[in-house]
């Protein structure tokens, strides 16, 4: 049934196409408020394309800035978190980690202040690790131990601390009198303990030692001896009372005095005041004498003396009696002790005060 009427719609369209009906194509319609663009018209036209285009630009502008935000903000956090790290594993567990050893190296931590100058953490650190790196290396120390390994390395902290702090009002005294330590100072005395064999007899001798015993590196201990040498100083020139003792013991010696006459007037040193400063057989590798003490030895001849040098914390005037057969020297000495530098140290203390920012 249906196959007629599909047959019958079909011939009823061709007989209208054959008798001539006209199909009118059927025209897109026009926006009413369509604008026909020429050449006077074609730079607005762009510019309203343009315009619309915009919205699809901010976005992305948002973005960027988005992403600066969020980059800003982890890096600020970050930072935040790295310093409240530092400040807890420094101030509160005292930790003494290579890691936060490098940090003081960079970060200027306080560990005290004494006066009006901070004591840097890393000056502290400097110390302590020393210390520690001796005790773990050479004597297998566990500081982790319960039995003497903890209170050992407290004791060691403290002493570290009471140094550090020291040599921070040194170098204020220092500062006040005009007192320095020479590049020339410092190479002089690595060279005497060098000729005597106390820290190696080659470069490569020297820095291992150092390393192995210290954990330290050639600069490292050139630090320190110029710490010490720099409170040396600091005692001679204040203890002018001490250096003229000395100066003038000399200048009896070299108006003819006896040495044992000077020696039992002039001598602090009670074990030999009384037996005209006699001090027995001297080798060069005797370590219970200064490095100077056994270079000026070495350097004289057979019942001649040596003018006033400084070993530290004493002045000393050495004599060679004789030399033994083997090469030793039977020798003498007169010693002058300076004033202890703590009593100059605990002035200045009283004066301006000392703040410790970690608990001992």
């Amino acid at each position: 049934m249906k196959k007629p009427k599909k047959l019958k719609i079909r011939k009823i369209g061709l007989k209208r196409l054959r008798r001539g009906y006209k199909v009118t194509p059927v025209q897109p319609q026009q926006p009413e408020d369509a604008q026909r663009i020429t050449s006077d018209t074609i730079a607005a036209h762009r510019e309203e394309v343009i315009g619309s285009a915009r919205k699809y630009i901010y976005p992305l502008q948002h973005s960027k800035h988005r992403i600066i935000l969020i980059t800003t903000t982890l890096l600020i956090g970050s930072i935040i978190g790295f310093f409240g790290y530092c400040t807890l594993a420094l101030y509160k567990f005292q930790s003494t980690s290579g890691f936060l050893y490098k940090v003081t190296q960079v970060i200027p931590f306080p560990v005290a202040k004494a006066g009006g100058s901070f004591v840097s953490y890393e000056s502290y650190l400097f110390e302590v690790r020393h210390y520690t790196h001796y005790y773990e290396s050479q004597l297998q120390l566990d500081f982790d131990s319960v039995q003497g390994g903890k209170q050992q390395l407290i004791a060691f902290k403290k002493q570290a601390l009471d140094k550090v702090i020291n040599d921070a009002y040194i170098k204020k005294l220092a500062n006040k009198y005009h007192v320095s330590v020479s590049d020339k100072q410092i190479n002089d005395q690595i060279t005497v303990l060098r000729n005597q064999n106390r820290l190696g007899n080659s470069d490569k001798v020297f820095e291992d030692v150092l390393r192995d015993y210290w954990g330290w590196s050639v600069d490292d201990f050139k630090r320190s001896l110029s710490d010490q040498i720099l409170a040396q100083n600091v005692v001679a020139a204040l203890d002018t009372e001490t250096t003229n003792r000395a100066n003038q013991a000399l200048a009896e010696l070299k108006g003819g005095t006896d040495f044992a006459t000077v020696t039992k007037k002039y001598s602090d040193d009670p074990s030999s005041k009384d037996n005209g400063g006699d001090i027995g057989i001297v080798e060069r590798t005797k370590r219970d004498l200064t490095a100077q003490t056994v270079n000026e030895l070495y350097s004289l001849s057979t019942g001649q003396h040596s003018g006033v040098f400084n070993i530290g914390y004493s002045l000393e005037i050495v004599k060679n009696i004789e030399v033994t057969s083997d090469g030793k020297i039977h020798a003498a000495h007169i010693l002058f002790n300076f004033k202890d530098i703590s009593s100059y140290l605990n002035d200045l203390k009283d004066k301006q005060k000392t703040q410790v920012f970690i608990r001992n």
